[in-house]
């Protein structure tokens, strides 16, 4: 018996070891995002995973990519848990971390072909791409594209957006992994060429790809403010205190026109209130109707108002109203991507079953199109606070306008990273999609991003204040705007089809054996 005890001994020893490999291997990726600068540690993170489910069988390299995910997703999303604990924060880092475990399964499986790290990277974006999309409608906030605002990749997503992004980190990072195993095991010069060219040739493509990020005027320029109210108290209270947070953001537009007044700044084309600045809905209620529209008289400019409006149907509409200064609201968005859990509540039923905390989720109603606004010479398409992260919302949301606009809500997540992983999103979508985008949100962080991506002004958190620049108007499509999801399309299929060859490849070397 001690015989067989010391025998799996060192198999344990290995396994556990490997296992704190692969954890810290997704650390590595998560202190590659915002607020950290670190982007170069997400293909590191990549390598170190790569070493060690290469080779492997799939089930190990489910489990072990289940520990890098988890070492990933359980920092990443510690926002979710910030006031309502444990019981969304851990089992959706969890389930997250699963989704990734699969993908990790097929990456151990196509190790038996040829130009394994390019395989491997297409395997990666397949599996970002089923998070994307399940469950619940996806939830694609943990995209490797997310952790690079800073970083050479950026550059990528005017081509392919964020799946190419991804494809680029994850090849990097594989191709590091082959690079080393084959200076360590085979230092002919030929068996060096091909991992080599798999790290250089994402950083030269993305470096290929500045010439084709536009920052140009190409309709003109707009003169725009975001304004952040603050809110009394961070928490999930926010919204026992909505007609403070209105009086806020109607009292810091009223200072904002009285410095234009007095020439400290210049005077707005159009205002952009956060996400939620207007939870009591003013057609219901007198009071809030005449509160915003005082701001917009003295702004003198029209006002995006994110508001919560009751329909006929006695359910709640979470919309950004379009408030003249002299007719008052004259058009509506609703929110099209409802975020489960917090506005919707799927599966109430079965989940009340665990916990009675469901029923403090909404019952929100979702919007059923992409709507522009007309605001002076800007044409502004909008993108709520969550819908930023999904890239066929944006994509409906950029069409026909020269202005992109984030108004958000993150109050409710106190002083976690989450306002800063979600104005990373911002500033992928503008280099995406070639706008500059106006982030309005109600505690912060409020700021502007130029069409290259760069942050050219920003807030504190839990701070009133007022943000006035001019920004570049730009109808420009780009080549990501133009292919839309078919370069994803087509890296998710040659990813499974790549794993369909390899489980055929594998089937006939056990025939034949």
């Amino acid at each position: 018996m001690s015989d067989k005890t010391d025998e799996r001994t060192p198999a344990w020893r290995n396994v556990l070891l490997r296992v704190v490999i692969s954890t810290a291997a997704g650390l590595l990726i998560y202190f590659s995002g915002p607020p950290r600068t670190l982007w170069w540690l997400a293909p590191i993170g990549f390598a170190i995973l790569g070493a060690v489910i290469y080779g492997a069988r799939a089930r190990a390299g489910f489990g072990y990519t289940l520990c890098a995910g988890l070492g990933f997703t359980v920092p990443l999303l510690a926002w979710t848990g910030e006031f309502v604990g444990v019981v969304a924060w851990l089992p959706l880092a969890l389930l997250e971390a699963a989704l990734m475990g699969l993908a990790g399964a097929a990456i151990s499986v196509v190790s038996v072909l040829r130009a394994w790290p390019v395989w491997a990277a297409l395997v990666w974006v397949a599996g970002e791409y089923l998070r994307s999309i399940f469950p619940f409608g996806g939830f694609p906030w943990a995209r490797i594209a997310f952790t690079q605002p800073d970083g050479v990749f950026l550059p990528l997503a005017t081509v392919g957006g964020t799946p190419l992004i991804g494809l680029a980190v994850a090849l990097t990072g594989f191709g590091l992994t082959m690079l080393v195993r084959t200076l360590l095991l085979d230092r002919r010069p030929r068996r060096i060429v091909a991992p080599a060219l798999a790290v250089v040739l994402p950083v030269v493509a993305a470096f290929g790809a500045l010439p084709l990020v536009g920052t140009d005027a190409n309709d003109g320029e707009a003169t725009v403010a975001v304004v952040q109210g603050n809110v009394p108290r961070a928490g999930l209270d926010f919204n026992a205190q909505r007609r403070a947070v209105l009086d806020n953001h109607v009292a810091r537009t009223e200072q904002l026109a009285q410095d234009v007044r007095a020439g400290k700044v210049d005077q707005p084309d159009l205002v952009i209130w956060p996400e939620n600045s207007s939870d009591i809905d003013p057609y219901r209620n007198p009071d809030a109707w005449a509160r915003i529209d005082d701001a917009a008289r003295a702004i003198k400019a029209p006002i995006a108002v994110g508001s919560v409006l009751l329909g006929d149907d006695g359910l709640p509409r979470n919309t950004i109203l379009l408030w003249d200064p002299q007719r008052g609201p004259i058009e509506q968005y609703t929110k099209r991507k409802l975020q489960p859990f917090g506005e919707t509540m799927p599966m109430r039923s079965f989940f009340r079953l665990f916990t009675s905390a469901v029923d403090r989720a909404g019952q929100f109603v979702p919007g059923e199109k992409a709507v522009s606004f007309r605001m002076g010479d800007a044409t502004v398409g909008f993108a709520t606070c969550y819908e930023v992260a999904f890239d066929g919302v944006v994509r409906e949301s950029v069409e026909g306008t020269n202005l992109l606009a984030v108004p958000t809500n993150n109050a409710t997540f106190g002083y976690t990273e989450m306002t800063y992983q979600q104005l990373a999103m911002d500033r992928v979508r503008a280099v995406e999609h070639g706008r500059a985008v106006a982030v309005a949100a109600t505690s912060g962080v409020s700021a502007f991003v130029r069409p290259d991506g760069s942050v050219s002004q920003s807030t504190g958190m839990f701070v009133p204040g007022a943000l006035v620049e001019t920004v570049p108007l730009r109808t420009t499509t780009t080549l990501s705007d133009q292919l839309g999801p078919v370069p994803e399309w087509i890296m998710v299929l040659a990813g499974l089809g790549a794993v369909g060859v390899a489980i055929a490849a594998r089937r006939r070397a056990r025939t034949s054996n």
